[in-house]
């Protein structure tokens, strides 16, 4: 084996949520080794970011990059369900703070960050895979699978997984609990939509509810190049009747409802659609003596509300904010000061998840009557802003949401 390597902070994964963590540590100081399993850029779903990480780009000192990188500009959010119609407008909303965001290709936007974490001093290895951890010592000590077959050791005063769905640290520390979710999966691919100009928003992610089922729905995410991410989700089963290939099957889902049908009528299927299933996990603890997690890595939800790469880069921001005292010879308190906060907005968007699929949320989104200032708290947490306790929604968000469900049942 190579000699050890030295490195104040190792970062698995460079995914957004590794590559904002290492930027952040690169203010401080720090020496950052970050290493990624693949090699950058790579496909990846979970393309319409969220408001709320614009605040947290703009603090990794990436978010000029990031916008004059010409993604496609994004407002809002828009739902459909039959002749159904209503959308959110994020720039009208209860709090303060970035009210557009964009909706982007993960492989140009993961790879764009990643390069902004290296020009910032961060050293990023690309098809390096983590096979062991040993955190008996004072210093962390990471067994790396080089591109070339051989291993190689780093040792570092702290390590942060950001691996995503990769899930290092919770496999190999036996971290996993169940997410108490039941097992969903999602078909998706890219198209060339064909979507004539003026007939589509294209400054919104659409949100379809499939015309029989309240648990079943389709995402359709605009790209700035007039191709699209469309993708099915829904439990394990019920994806599991349609036959075919997955690309068939996507096609024949989607012609299921007839306005997307009609939507995608021109559209060009030329990327062969991608299935993953039970995607929703948790674990019981999002830190350890010398580790934490970040992101996807420790809990992740659904993708109905967009809110993975929030949660990413916010765990990343909060992170980064206990190891500068942490480092500084401050006592810290990482349940206190890392997971608690995390979950607390984890927690708000899990109370909307599940009000989703139980077909609550759906009666409040497209009801009739709607009061502008609940409406506006709303939209504050659809635009990812679920740490904002000043919100109703957020400090009470399962009783308060629960009401609104009854008066609009």
């Amino acid at each position: 084996m190579s000699p050890i390597e030295q490195c104040d902070v190792l970062i698995i994964g460079a995914g957004p949520a590794g590559a904002v963590a290492a930027a952040l540590l690169r203010q401080q100081g720090r020496q950052v080794l970050v290493l990624e399993r693949e090699q950058f850029p790579r496909f990846s779903i979970g393309e319409s970011l969220l408001p709320q990480s614009m605040e947290f780009l703009e603090q990794a000192g990436m978010l000029q990059t990031v916008v004059e990188a010409g993604f496609q500009f994004k407002n809002g959010a828009a739902f459909v369900q039959g002749n159904r119609y209503t959308d959110f407008d994020f720039r009208d909303k209860h709090c303060a703070g970035w009210g557009t965001t964009y909706q982007v290709q993960r492989a140009d936007f993961d790879q764009l960050l990643a390069q902004q974490a290296e020009r910032q001093g961060a050293v990023v290895r690309y098809r390096h895979t983590v096979t062991a951890v040993d955190l008996s010592a004072q210093r962390q000590r990471t067994t790396v699978r080089h591109p070339e077959g051989h291993d190689y050791a780093v040792e570092s005063r702290f390590l942060l997984d950001a691996s995503g769905f990769g899930r290092v640290l919770p496999r190999l520390l036996q971290l996993e609990t169940p997410s108490g979710f039941p097992v969903r999966g999602a078909i998706f691919t890219h198209i060339a939509d064909g979507i004539p100009s003026g007939s589509f928003d294209r400054n919104k992610i659409r949100i379809t509810v499939h015309p029989q089922h309240r648990d079943v729905w389709y995402w359709l995410i605009p790209f700035a190049n007039g191709r699209c991410s469309i993708g099915v989700v829904a439990e394990s089963s019920f994806l599991a009747v349609t036959p075919g290939t997955e690309t068939e099957r996507l096609r024949e889902l989607v012609g299921e409802d007839p306005a997307l049908r009609d939507l995608l009528q021109h559209a060009s299927w030329d990327t062969p659609a991608r299935q993953i299933q039970g995607y929703a996990a948790n674990v019981k603890s999002l830190w350890g003596d010398g580790y934490a997690l970040l992101g996807n890595a420790g809990e992740f939800l659904d993708p109905i509300f967009s809110s993975g790469m929030t949660i990413a880069m916010k765990s990343a921001q909060l992170a980064a904010a206990v190891l500068e005292r942490q480092f500084a010879g401050i006592a810290t308190d990482w349940e206190a000061d890392y997971a608690v906060p995390l979950k607390q907005g984890v927690d708000t968007f899990r109370t909307f998840v599940d009000s989703w699929y139980a077909g609550g949320f759906q009666d409040v989104i497209f009801h009739e009557q709607q009061e502008p200032q609940i409406r506006r708290m709303i939209s504050s947490i659809l635009a990812g802003y679920a740490w904002d306790r000043s919100n109703p929604y957020v400090s009470e968000s399962k009783r308060r949401l629960a009401t609104l469900e009854q008066l609009c049942a």
